[in-house]
């Protein structure tokens, strides 16, 4: 057999660098470690990127696939920058850019009857990888949590109004942190978290829980940020709250960045 042209080789005359070219979009099935150690299984979607010098035509598309399929389909926040680093050696590049998200699912007991449910959160595992830099993991849990509104509650004789917001919340850290301790200081910063089971004296806790514990969005976003200023692995976070409000065809939003 006639050995296949290479085209991706080949030079370019353009002489123009591409900043990152690869695949997105893949879905690929995962297990997740969680806190305890044990793992979950779930669907990521995948991006897999490289730079790309000047001088070359293209990049070889085959090769993110084959590198993700050697990664394997365990996805623990201590071995993921393996993956890019393995594209650096295969694409001959300088920068590589990893992206997974991933539902990630918990059983949360309610909080009077004790019936068991599970949530689903999103969660992106984020790394990029320089020959010159090191490596840049980010951690991003996306956390659905019920708000109450402070100034409904002050000014109603009856009630106030109150919705679901969602906390899209950032990390850098010192060492890895668990996807489940995120989520739990994005929802400790709501007025209440949410469950997928509530039986009536369920509803009536988690009814005037939220009523107890009223809070703009802008209180969220700070709550957030002064739980991560207290913990000592973090060292940059962003942080985004969306209330979907219930009295205005309009959310609520807030956001708050550490800087480098």
């Amino acid at each position: 057999m006639s050995e296949l042209s290479d085209t991706q080789n080949e030079a370019d005359d353009r002489l123009i660098p591409i900043d990152r070219v690869g695949i997105k979009g893949l879905r690929f099935p995962v297990e997740v470690r969680e806190k305890s150690g044990s793992t979950q299984r779930t669907v990521a979607t995948a991006a897999l990127t490289v730079d790309l010098p000047a001088h070359l035509k293209g990049t070889h598309m085959s090769r993110f696939v084959e590198a993700l399929n050697e990664q394997g389909g365990i996805l623990d926040v201590n071995s993921v920058e393996n993956l890019p680093r393995n594209l650096l050696a295969r694409l001959s590049a300088k920068r590589a850019h990893v992206e997974f998200q991933f539902p990630f699912f918990i059983s949360k007991a309610a909080p009077v009857s004790g019936r068991m449910g599970v949530v689903d959160y999103e969660v992106r595992f984020t790394v990029d990888v320089d020959t010159d830099k090191g490596c840049d993991f980010i951690l991003t849990v996306m956390v659905p949590v019920a708000t109450l509104c402070p100034c409904s509650k002050a000014i109603s004789e009856r009630g106030a109004h109150n919705q679901r917001g969602t906390v899209t919340y950032s990390v850098r850290s010192s060492s890895p942190i668990a996807i489940e301790e995120l989520i739990s200081i994005a929802e400790r910063s709501a007025s209440c978290e949410l469950y997928s089971v509530l039986k009536r004296p369920d509803e009536k806790a988690v009814t005037e829980r939220a009523y107890d514990n009223p809070v703009f969005v802008e209180d969220v976003v700070r709550n957030v940020a002064a739980y991560s200023n207290a913990h000592e692995k973090i060292t940059w976070y962003h942080i985004e709250v969306e209330n979907f409000e219930s009295i205005h065809n309009h959310s609520a939003y807030a956001v708050i960045e550490k800087a480098k």
